[in-house]
């Protein structure tokens, strides 16, 4: 653990609060307050989730879509003819979880499965006319639920916020 975390994590007994037994060193929590895991980066990632999840299923409800649907009809309608393999690769999800999703979708009649015309052993992707006009339907969930995430942020910040985010996924 670095030397500044475990300082805030120390520090919170600075104050003169009886340290607990068996606390570690641990702040008690004040009341209503949540203690020193308030300090903890992680902690507020899975808050910050939380909440998104949460206003994104209550926008996507009616859809009937979950976010690696969407996410796997965008990349296809961004990429046609592209390849299972590729949108796994590119949604950075395992295989069993793609083909699952990809059969729920063609099951859904959102998107067919065909012979690449460059590599014969390779099934393509491409979408229905379903599948498009679902992901038209679910863009202007995502352009509603972007908003409401956004509202929260300038636009620098915003930015920022991506930025940082992607120094720990990529």
């Amino acid at each position: 653990m670095d030397g500044e975390l475990q300082g805030s994590i120390r520090s919170a007994n600075a104050e003169g609060e009886k340290e607990r037994p068996g606390s570690g060193g641990r702040k008690p929590a004040i009341e209503g307050g949540i203690g020193a895991i308030d300090e903890i980066i992680g902690f507020h990632i899975r808050l910050a989730h939380g909440a998104t999840y949460r206003h994104f299923t209550e926008t996507f409800s009616e859809l009937g879509l979950t976010q690696k649907m969407v996410s796997v009809l965008w990349l296809i309608d961004d990429f046609p003819h592209t390849a299972q393999a590729d949108i796994g690769r590119r949604l950075q999800m395992d295989r069993a979880t793609t083909m699952a999703i990809i059969n729920r979708l063609e099951a859904r009649g959102l998107l067919v499965r065909g012979e690449s015309q460059r590599d014969r052993r390779r099934q393509t992707l491409t979408l229905t006319e379903d599948g498009h006009a679902a992901l038209v339907e679910a863009r202007r969930c995502i352009y509603e639920h972007e908003q409401w995430v956004r509202s929260r942020f300038t636009k620098r910040e915003a930015g920022l916020l991506i930025e940082l985010l992607r120094r720990i996924h990529e």
